[in-house]
């Protein structure tokens, strides 16, 4: 139920754990993230609960997702790294927001259309080839570094038409590694300023500034060089609206800082927990390599064969339902709004935590459960839209969706049909939750050529 503005001053503040005195309910959250965000449903589909970094209302029902997200988006503003405190102001797409976002929206949407989604595949596939052509009969391999690397360079060559080299892959590499560190609810220094000279603040100052002086390097290479391409690089650099408006300095850099750590981290750890959960069902992986040889035959893996590629396209959302690569996502309303009857102020940071909407009993028959068929049309019947929401939703969703979703299939098509997977290690999974999720420990599989 919504309630009109009107009426939302006179209604109470929504039911929830209140924790210990100053410190709220941080102990917990810190102890066992997801554990907690179970505990919070107990309490309805509406929950406030406090930390020491304020006040916190999730909000636990598809309909309140879709209202926050694609109905009433303007209510509800972004709130960006900048918003945590880790010693950092982007001004990217995913952070920016107004007219600004806007702005830089339109300029990149060129890079986003189909025609240049279709001019992607073939890069996609010739970077896969390459890097399994280095791997070895029996060789066990971590999956999340194994991935993280291939994204990294199919990204760099199709958006930015450049080609990394190990040393600036590492970098990357670790930077991501690092920031998400520096957000993960379990680190104590999320909840210190980020002045303080605590170790991880100091990992984090030194990787991060690292990171933006190799940027700020490959822009000024591509400035030098006569190339002017229609990558998204040329396009940032050429930028300029109908109305005339350029990105500054600062947007460009940090556009190519938000594109090479979320452009290619989400997808290499929604391919990482695909094969996770493959090497554990061999019997959908036997069905994924059925739908290749029918769809694909002895030819490579292209473009045109992706919408035919419908069991893939089922393994792909289960695989991203169960294990999203952004676990939440946060809003701040722009003014007191109601949900269910309850208030929700302004100064309260909504969470629309993905990782326990996609997994709610309610919406998904045995939740837990890997099985791909769920997405079967007749299954799907009935099911809220926004029970599902791996690239958020509404006018913000992941510009690169399409993107990711092209190499999620090719790469599978691609590793799928030249080796087998056998799990190695436990597989009950832990995760240290930040900006993505990221496994606690290495996820590994034992690889043997077909």
């Amino acid at each position: 139920m919504t309630t009109d503005r009107a009426d939302t001053d006179s209604l109470p503040s929504p039911p929830g754990p209140t924790g210990l005195p100053l410190l709220g309910t941080t102990v917990s959250l810190v102890r066992d993230p997801f554990g907690f965000l179970e505990e919070v449903g107990s309490y309805g589909d509406v929950v406030q609960y406090r930390t020491v970094l304020g006040d916190f209302t999730a909000l636990l029902h598809p309909d309140h997702v879709e209202r926050v997200l694609l109905r009433q988006p303007d209510r509800f503003q972004q709130v960006g790294i900048t918003d945590f405190d880790v010693g950092i102001d982007p001004e990217g797409l995913v952070d920016v927001r107004g007219e600004q976002w806007h702005r830089q929206r339109t300029v990149m949407q060129p890079a986003f259309t189909m025609e240049r989604i279709r001019s992607y595949a073939d890069a996609t596939v010739e970077e896969t080839a390459d890097t399994i052509a280095e791997w070895t009969d029996g060789e066990t391999i971590t999956l999340e570094e194994a991935f993280s690397e291939l994204t990294l360079r199919i990204l760099t060559r199709s958006l930015f038409d450049l080609e990394v080299e190990s040393d600036d892959a590492d970098l990357i590499a670790r930077t991501a590694r690092v920031l998400n560190e520096q957000l993960a609810v379990g680190n104590p220094s999320v909840f210190l300023p980020s002045w303080l000279p605590t170790p991880s603040n100091r990992r984090f100052e030194r990787t991060y500034g690292e990171f933006v002086d190799r940027v700020d390097a490959m822009i000024a290479n591509r400035r030098a060089s006569d190339d002017a391409g229609d990558d998204l690089l040329s396009i940032l650099l050429q930028a300029q609206t109908d109305e005339g408006a350029t990105l500054t300095e600062r947007e460009l850099r940090d556009n190519m800082l938000t594109f090479l750590f979320a452009g290619h981290e989400t997808t290499s750890l929604g391919l990482t927990y695909a094969l996770f959960l493959l090497a554990r069902h061999e019997e959908e992986l036997e069905r994924l390599r059925a739908e290749h040889r029918e769809v694909i035959g002895d030819d490579d893996p292209a473009f045109e064969h992706v919408p035919r590629l419908i069991r893939t396209e089922r393994v792909i959302d289960e695989a991203l339902r169960l294990y999203p690569p952004v676990p939440v996502l946060f809003r701040e309303p722009t003014e007191t709004v109601a949900f269910d009857g309850f208030r929700v102020a302004p100064d309260s940071t909504v969470t629309l935590p993905q990782f326990t909407i996609h997994r709610d009993e309610r919406f998904w028959d045995d939740p837990l459960a890997f099985d791909p068929d769920r997405w079967r049309g007749e299954r799907s019947e009935g099911r809220p839209e926004y029970a599902y929401f791996p690239f958020g939703g509404g006018p913000r969703h992941c510009i690169g969706m399409r993107f990711a979703r092209l190499e999620l299939h090719l790469v599978l098509a691609v590793v799928c049909r030249r080796f087998d997977f056998e799990a190695v290690g436990d597989p009950d999974l832990e995760f240290d939750p930040g900006v993505t999720l990221r496994p606690s420990e290495p996820l590994r599989v034992r690889i043997r050529a077909r």
